[in-house]
């Protein structure tokens, strides 16, 4: 049977730095680290088209990062148990070690997973490098989960410090079977990714060049730079902590040893509290586990919702006549990411101007973004819709006009992600139907033509909007 390893059951945590799982494993003896690739596992959450992208290209660079220290990583599609097994029969395993996941399907798989060793009389070690703290840890006086944000950020202990890296790590030195990675068909057969490439670097690496970069030049800026898209003073790591390529502890202390050094800055604070509302959508998820697909809020179970396939098609080409939730919309098509302010204002204009479901927003995230999370996208969705935790109440209708004039005052976002309105003076850039007939016709815009008129006019939506929630309000006492 050879000598005995002990197997690394990798999934979004595709790093070697703080990594716990891994890093535990690796200082007890020979590792086999393993991915496998079961869509078909994951149900309807299944992963979307962007992030397939991306985790081409992540399991790439980690299968180097590996083999500079001398370990292989097996890569393997099929039924996940049965992978396991078999590669635990071959090295004679005594241990299973991996990080865990929140999403309902994962952890029923991993109970599945656990027994199933047990049963086999192998040893198995869970961790929660994939977040700041367990989601059973944070929990109220009354031992209930937290479904306001401020009392559960309030409540949360010190966080602590990072593992340190281990000098080297050892493979087992079996031949084990292992797919190419092109098996694993993670990239589409018509290439439409060279704008996610152009725009991002997948893997370990590039998250510590982002981290490092947002420290240096945009961490004493955040609070401004989290409200304007048109500038780059954000940290866009989101999509390395949905892959794991980098740990929120890593994160949380680079940011709050910078800002201590900084002295005076309470940016860091406003930045590491934006990421422990991921935290929060993670135990949310944990703690409610429908919401992925119902509202917590049980009375949207009976809003009105409207079905409008010409209208969500507008959208989600970014051809609704609103220059900023276009532009939103085709920077996610483009790059599979786009600014949370503005996310937050396609998403309202969906919901509420179109009366369309969270649901479909949710679904079309899923498949367009490269750091699509079930958590943040469950959150953030039902945030906007006003039927989850701690959510915008629903009268809350975000004009996108004067979002526009406000946080991208001089309209630089709109004219790099929708040039076909780009010559427009400033004045009207936002609103580009108020703008005199000379004006558009020196700036070779035919509305209708060259571009749309606005699918649905603010006022009349916003009182549609008001409407419907009546309705819902005599539903749920009538």
């Amino acid at each position: 049977m050879g000598n005995t390893a002990a197997i690394v059951w990798l999934r979004t945590d595709l790093r070697i730095r703080d990594n716990a799982a891994l890093i535990t494993a690796s200082r007890q003896g020979a590792i086999v680290p393993v991915y496998i690739h079961a869509p078909e596992e994951e149900g309807h959450w299944a992963i979307g088209a962007a992030s397939a992208v991306w985790l081409h290209h992540s399991l790439q660079d980690l299968a180097a990062a590996l083999k500079e220290q001398g370990v292989d990583l097996i890569l393997r599609t099929g039924s996940t148990i049965d992978n396991l097994i078999d590669i635990a029969s071959k090295v004679s395993a005594r241990k299973l070690f991996f990080n865990r996941r929140y999403e309902p399907w994962a952890r029923e798989l991993e109970s599945k997973l656990v027994n199933r060793f047990k049963q086999e009389g192998i040893e198995v070690e869970q961790f929660d490098s994939n977040l700041l703290f367990r989601p059973e840890a944070i929990v109220n006086k009354q031992g209930n989960p937290y479904k306001v944000f401020t009392p559960f950020w309030k409540s949360l202990p010190g966080v602590a410090l990072p593992l340190t890296q281990p000098k080297q790590m050892a493979g087992s030195g079996q031949r084990i079977e292992s797919v190419p990675l092109d098996k694993l068909s993670l990239l589409p057969r018509i290439n439409w990714t060279k704008g996610i490439l152009e725009a991002w670097q997948p893997g370990e690496a590039g998250a510590q060049t982002n981290l490092r970069k947002f420290c240096k030049d945009a961490v004493e800026h955040y609070g401004e730079g989290r409200d304007r898209p048109d500038k780059t003073l954000v940290s866009r790591l989101s999509p390395y902590l949905h892959f794991g390529e980098i740990s929120p502890r890593v994160i949380w202390h680079a940011v709050h040893n910078h800002c201590l050094s900084a002295k005076g800055t309470n940016d860091g604070d406003n930045y590491l509290r934006q990421l422990c509302w991921r935290e929060f959508a993670c135990h949310l998820l944990f703690h409610f586990p429908a919401t992925s697909d119902l509202p917590l809020r049980t009375d949207f179970n009976h809003f009105p919702w409207i079905r409008n396939e010409s209208s969500l098609k507008s959208w989600h080409r970014g051809n609704t006549g609103y220059p900023l939730v276009d532009a939103g919309m085709r920077e996610l098509w483009h790059t599979g990411w786009m600014h949370n302010r503005v996310r937050m204002v396609v998403a309202s204009f969906l919901v509420k101007h179109l009366l369309i479901s969270w649901k479909d927003g949710a679904e079309w995230f899923w498949d367009t973004l490269v750091d699509a999370d079930l958590a943040n996208n469950t959150l953030g969705w039902q945030w906007v819709a006003g039927c989850g935790a701690d959510a915008a109440p629903y009268f809350r209708i975000f004009n996108p006009v004067t979002q526009g004039q406000k946080f991208d005052p001089d309209g630089l976002y709109v004219r790099r992600w929708v040039p076909e309105i780009a010559k427009l003076p400033t004045k009207w850039l936002h609103s580009p139907w108020t703008a005199p007939k000379e004006e558009l016709v020196k700036a070779g815009i035919q509305l209708g033509s060259s571009y749309p008129q606005p699918i649905v006019d603010h006022r009349e939506a916003r009182q549609r909007a008001l409407a419907a929630l009546a309705t819902l309000k005599t539903d749920i006492h009538s």
